[in-house]
């Protein structure tokens, strides 16, 4: 399987601090059935501060020992790009990482309490750029729960959206995975991915995310997210379906 969002470099953000710690991890990936991490450190949210060479370097780093340590895990560089008003001159000053590097798929993050106002214009504006943007975590963001056609429209816009395994199998609690369940029957999910930062509290779950969408959602629905992951590594175009409005208050809390 492939994960494209965990934070698993060592001594960049708030995943593991030491090397140890990173060789646990990239352990417990593969013994979750993960050949193939995209490594997203936090870059631009208030905290952290990860640029382009950074990674790369820290990506270089950690694969070289991975195959010292003969572990069966390949990482890729990628970044979690905090959405900003300047984010273009940042793109501009070489700070931005794309997934691999090509220049085509950007993790972005929002904001956990809101969604900016100048959001769809970024969406549009990386867009017109060639950069296809995935709207990381949409289901813990409480103005989507508040207002779910919020994140349809950045959708209709022409965002991708990347699950987290976590909230698949209840780890944020019950409304965020009731919200990510109402996120994949509307058809606006693209991937499940781990946002992996640690063995425990936030470890590798993606097995147990995709066994729990089979069980609760349509037959292909799991194919099609593991798919896009799968399309996303090979540098191909990813499958998208018509994204379904909602129509109607859900859970009590829209």
């Amino acid at each position: 399987m492939v994960d494209i969002h965990c934070h698993i470099l060592p001594k960049l953000d708030d995943g593991p601090k030491q090397q140890l710690d990173f060789l646990a991890m990239a352990k417990a990936a593969v013994q979750n059935g993960i050949s193939h991490i995209y490594a997203t450190p936090h870059h631009r949210n208030g905290q952290y501060e990860n640029t382009k060479l950074q990674i790369l370097g820290s990506v270089a780093q950690a694969n070289h020992l991975l195959q010292q340590e003969n572990i069966p895990l390949v990482l890729h560089p990628g970044q979690e790009l905090r959405i900003h008003l300047e984010l273009f001159h940042s793109i501009e000053m070489g700070e931005v990482l794309t997934l691999d590097n090509d220049g085509k798929y950007l993790l972005l993050e929002l904001p956990s309490a809101e969604v900016p106002n100048y959001t769809r214009e970024i969406v549009y504006e990386l867009l017109i750029r060639g950069i296809q943007p995935i709207i990381v975590h949409p289901e813990r963001n409480k103005s989507f729960m508040k207002s779910p056609n919020l994140l349809f429209e950045i959708v209709q816009e022409g965002a991708l959206t990347q699950l987290t395994s976590g909230s698949i199998i209840g780890q944020f609690g019950k409304k965020i995975k009731a919200f990510a369940e109402k996120i994949i029957e509307h058809q606006l999910a693209h991937f499940i991915a781990t946002d992996a930062h640690n063995t425990h509290a936030r470890g590798f779950s993606l097995y147990e995310a995709y066994e729990t969408i089979s069980r609760k959602s349509e037959i292909g629905v799991t194919s099609f997210l593991k798919e896009n992951a799968n399309l996303l590594l090979l540098k191909e175009e990813v499958k998208r379906e018509q994204p379904l409005p909602f129509r109607k208050k859900v859970l009590g809390v829209f």
